[in-house]
């Protein structure tokens, strides 16, 4: 990553420009050519600087569902439930924590109901018991990282 990397990622964190062009407006915003831009991050993608790059949903104004929830899974059997888990389509991500809850990862469906579907699949297919957490507040912290 060079100097000009640092300074598109830290202007990508403070939000995509929703114009014709966006990505020669954030190039305009820093003197890049527009091509670069782009290119730059394709290979920030590509190379795994960057894990994702898109748009972020509201999906409950949408008419679906997030939740949060948790599996105690015996750590010898981690790998496996994490790929029965990761299979599914509602699970948006999903990690590995220091606790007695050990598996931890958001299910987002396009309808409140999909929830419940989605919790019967993962117990059904890794044999352990789901732990919902559901959302008592939402919070918005800004979290950016300056690169």
């Amino acid at each position: 990553m060079d100097d000009i990397d640092r300074r598109l990622i830290d202007r990508l964190q403070d939000g995509f420009p929703l114009d014709d062009r966006p990505f020669r407006t954030v190039a305009q915003e820093l003197g890049l050519d527009e091509d670069d831009a782009i290119v730059r991050v394709r290979r920030l993608r590509e190379t795994g600087v960057l894990t994702r790059f898109g748009p972020l949903f509201h999906a409950e104004r949408m008419g679906g569902a997030l939740l949060l929830a948790a599996l105690k899974v015996p750590p010898e059997d981690f790998e496996r439930v994490a790929a029965l888990v990761n299979e599914l389509p509602e699970v948006a991500h999903n990690y590995a924590r220091d606790h007695a809850f050990n598996m931890w990862f958001v299910l987002a469906t396009e309808a409140p109901e999909g929830i419940d579907a989605a919790i019967a699949e993962i117990e059904r297919r890794t044999g352990l018991t789901v732990h919902p957490m559901p959302k008592l507040a939402e919070y918005f912290v800004g979290l950016r990282f300056a690169v």
